[in-house]
């Protein structure tokens, strides 16, 4: 048992408790672009990350640093409009803290967003991904260390960290609303740097459809507090190498999100309101 951690958590999910009248049903983590996904959150409580006890700041362009609690059809969400990263120099146990706040507020369903670069040649910018599973290239795993016997077990299955269900959910949402959703496996790096062409020749043969600099360490962390687990990925440019002459850079990751942002909370909300919740 992680006692030091333990105390943290309680301290952190009653400050949270003290700020909002319901218990949430749903956790949303939004990725780098698609915080409009934020302002259809009905009565709104927001709170900066500076004011939650044990919680980092973000410090990347694009993510707000705030947590969203209110109503999105018909469910009491939480919503990080900005997550922590590897590449900010925050440890994986500082990264998935959040994750493990969402569980002691009684939250069982976990909604990951991010936007990647595509390597699969069938993606192009704009397409939005089920993520079906990932490959951890991060050269480290958020549950080394004292295993903390409240949260869960030391040795975790992963064989469905995604939840088969909430990817069926997801994908009958897109049939729906005429939105294309590809499926595939989700790749995550530490950044800041983007991938060499070699890199992405790599990835594509280890099995790669995308790639990214997040998502992995908050999936794993869920999964082992046996949370479900569903990813969403905006694939907002070819990977390193797919095009000629390209140059990739954050503000193209930015204006490919501003671009599909109609879609992407279409999507969201269309899944969050088929989404059955445990009480």
């Amino acid at each position: 048992m992680k006692n030091d951690e333990n105390l943290a958590l309680d301290e952190t999910t009653k400050f949270i408790q003290s700020k909002i009248s319901m218990s949430p049903d749903i956790a949303v983590v939004l990725g780098s672009g698609l915080a409009p996904l934020a302002e259809l959150i009905e009565e709104p409580t927001v709170i900066d990350y500076d004011e939650i006890p044990h919680f980092a700041t973000s410090t990347v362009e694009g993510h707000a640093g705030k947590l969203i609690c209110g109503k999105l059809q018909g469910k009491y969400i939480v919503c990080m409009n900005g997550r922590f990263h590897f590449y900010e120099g925050y440890g994986l146990d500082i990264i998935t803290y959040p994750m493990k706040v969402f569980k002691q507020l009684g939250i069982q369903t976990l909604f990951l967003t991010n936007a990647v670069g595509g390597i699969n040649t069938q993606f192009k910018a704009g397409d939005f991904m089920i993520i079906s599973d990932h490959l951890n290239l991060m050269g480290s795993n958020p549950l080394i260390g004292p295993n903390n016997d409240l949260l869960g077990t030391r040795f975790p299955d992963m064989t469905e960290v995604y939840s088969q269900k909430l990817r069926n959910i997801a994908e009958e949402a897109g049939k729906k609303l005429g939105i294309k959703l590809q499926k595939g496996v989700f790749c995550a790096l530490t950044g800041p740097c983007y991938e060499t062409p070699a890199e992405i020749n790599m990835l594509r043969l280890l099995g790669a459809d995308a790639v990214g600099m997040s998502t992995v360490p908050e999936a794993i962390v869920a999964n082992y507090m046996k949370m479900e687990v569903l990813g969403i990925s905006c694939v907002t440019n070819a990977a390193a190498g797919m095009e000629d002459g390209q140059v990739l850079s954050h503000d193209d990751v930015k204006k490919t999100a501003e671009l599909v942002k109609n879609d992407f909370t279409r999507l969201v909300s269309l899944i969050i309101k088929n989404i059955e919740v445990k009480k």
